[in-house]
């Protein structure tokens, strides 16, 4: 499989050496807010929690000794794919005592809400966080919030046009369904020379992919592209659904789409990006400030496939396709 590595210099130094800071004394009990931003709140709950992110999470953070309940508190919470939910949640932690906050799709609100809280981001555009003030550079934070990046580059974007057309050598035109519109540029241009035309979509709001689908109907359209937008992930089961309904292969921006009944999915291992966010969690209960904790961009890509989807709709993965995927769903 074939994968695109991205690591900062600087943030690879976070992986070597661990900092003075951690000798020092930890806490008995820690208290860390762990915030998603689209996934059920039910799933994320518990033990064993069915959100493999979560449970990637809880098992990384058991691993450098932080059990939820013995030595460390875990408040879990869920925006469900309401970005403005965020900050108040955010706000309603810091009535108690937190010496971390885990934000999967943080906004600037609950970030500005957190105060003098350490942040641990998951899945955010650091060049967003140096222009909202957040953040001073990748390598050196120098405020309170650290993390690790979702790299959302006109690079990745083609590369999943180019696996659509590979996985679909018949597409010529493609819906591309997005929450920000306009398509970049370089994306069309990149379309166009594998013969694909893009029809851009514009999805404002979770309760617009009905409609979006809807406007479909007559545009001769052979596969759909699900691009980027906050909510997308909280709601898996209506895409993948209204694709179905209308026979519609599509790809996706992560394997969730995939595992609920999507074809075919190429992006950041999201997994790892949770079992990497515990790493920051330690050292910053240990003493170091996040301020000083270099920004990650993902390491690891994934392409993921269903075959019984593939089967749904009457198509036959190439073989180049299977043999490149890091896991295929029979």
């Amino acid at each position: 499989m074939e994968r695109r590595a991205f690591l900062t210099a600087a943030g690879a130094g976070l992986l070597a050496a661990p900092l003075a800071a951690e000798a020092q004394q930890t806490p008995k009990t820690a208290r860390i807010a762990l915030v998603f931003a689209n996934a059920p709140e039910a799933t994320i709950t518990g033990p064993n929690p069915a959100n493999s992110y979560a449970k990637a999470f809880l098992d990384a953070l058991r691993t450098l000794g932080w059990v939820d309940g013995q030595n460390i508190t875990i408040e879990r919470r869920s925006a469900e794919g309401k970005p403005e939910r965020v900050a108040m949640l955010i706000e309603q932690l810091s009535q108690v005592t937190l010496d971390v906050a885990v934000l999967s799709g943080g906004t600037e609100p609950a970030i500005r809400a957190s105060g003098t809280v350490p942040i641990v981001l998951i899945g955010v555009d650091p060049t967003w966080l140096i222009r909202a003030g957040l953040a001073e550079s990748i390598a050196h934070p120098g405020g309170t919030v650290t993390g690790l990046t979702y790299v959302i580059g006109e690079e990745l974007l083609k590369k999943r046009l180019q696996l659509l057309k590979e996985t679909i050598p018949t597409a010529r035109r493609v819906a591309y369904l997005t929450a920000r519109l306009p398509i970049p540029p370089a994306v069309d241009a990149a379309a166009r020379t594998l013969s694909l035309t893009l029809l851009p979509v514009e999805v404002a709001a979770p309760d617009r992919f009905e409609r979006a689908f809807a406007s479909l109907s007559g545009k001769r359209v052979d596969a759909v592209f699900v691009g980027e937008g906050w909510f997308f992930q909280g709601n898996i089961p209506t895409v993948v659904s209204l694709a179905a309904q209308r026979k519609l292969p599509a790809m996706y921006r992560d394997r969730l789409f995939v595992e609920g009944g999507g074809l075919i999915s190429y992006g950041p291992d999201w997994a790892d990006l949770f079992r990497r966010a515990p790493i920051y969690v330690d050292k910053i209960l240990r003493g170091a400030k996040p301020g000083d904790l270099p920004i990650e961009q993902p390491t690891k890509y994934e392409l993921v496939i269903n075959l019984k989807t593939a089967k749904a709709l009457g198509l036959t993965i190439p073989q180049s396709v299977r043999l490149r995927a890091d896991q295929v769903i029979e």
